[in-house]
């Protein structure tokens, strides 16, 4: 005869080992996607925070929990799983999120710094063209 408990754990995980979630389950991490994305789009609509730098934080912030609540909710990790690995594999893709982040951010601060011209700039150009004989 089966034991109780090891019938109720086998309940919990499918034949491959993968986690036997619910329907709530895959619904709150959709609605979470879905506030965790309205929320940044009507920061910067609304312009709402005072100043860009503050904005781009807070999206930025915003983006950082999307990724774990997609990873929790539909990729079903978490540091039990899987003997632990998922844990490794969470912290390997926090690193690389805070690499692509910080480095989307230097890239096009570089590109606005180097590309456009700015007010200043401007307004030395139309001097050189205003003193040309």
């Amino acid at each position: 005869m089966a034991n109780p408990s090891s019938s109720s754990e086998h309940d919990e995980f499918l034949e491959d080992g993968i986690p036997h979630v619910s329907v709530k389950e895959y619904v709150t991490g959709f609605l979470l996607s879905v506030v965790l994305t309205a929320i940044p789009f009507w920061l910067v609509m609304a312009k709402v925070l005072p100043t860009p730098a503050i904005t781009t934080l807070v999206i930025l912030a915003f983006a950082m929990v999307q990724v774990v609540v997609h990873m929790v909710y539909f990729l079903h990790m978490n540091p039990k799983s899987e003997g632990g690995w998922n844990l490794f594999a969470l912290i390997f893709t926090a690193v690389l999120l805070v690499i692509v982040l910080a480095g989307t951010l230097w890239v096009m601060h570089n590109m606005n710094t180097h590309m456009m011209p700015g007010a200043h700039d401007m307004h030395r150009m139309q001097d050189a063209v205003q003193s040309l004989p």
